[in-house]
């Protein structure tokens, strides 16, 4: 991962974080693929991606998350659940990050980005 997708990473952390989420992982990887930040608040366990474009992109980030790495996540997700057991409902997010250069103009939490299918 370059430089700027850290940075993006970080600043999705921070995010999440601000918004009293409890952090259980960040870059978990398994055989299925990997998932950018896991983390919880009081009714979810979130499943985060993490998508960052330059300002002059053609397409939104979430345009991004296509359903071959939906199918990735949701795959990961359930092995991560299955030796971490949780009474929490699984729930997958994307996290929006736009920049110009090294600067972030804008970050953009979308809860229930999609669903398990």
């Amino acid at each position: 991962m370059n430089s700027k997708g850290k940075l993006a990473e970080l600043k999705a952390v921070m995010l999440l974080q601000d918004k009293k989420y409890k952090l259980d992982e960040v870059n978990y990887t398994c055989r299925f693929g990997e998932i950018d930040i896991i983390a919880e608040n009081k009714k979810h366990i979130v499943f985060a991606e993490v998508k960052m474009r330059e300002s002059n992109s053609f397409a939104k980030p979430r345009e991004y998350v296509d359903e071959i790495k939906q199918q990735k996540m949701i795959a990961s997700a359930k092995l991560y659940l299955a030796s971490h057991p949780t009474k929490l409902q699984p729930r997958f997010d994307v996290i929006e990050v736009v920049c110009d250069d090294y600067k972030i103009i804008s970050i953009k939490h979308l809860e229930n980005a999609f669903q398990l299918v």
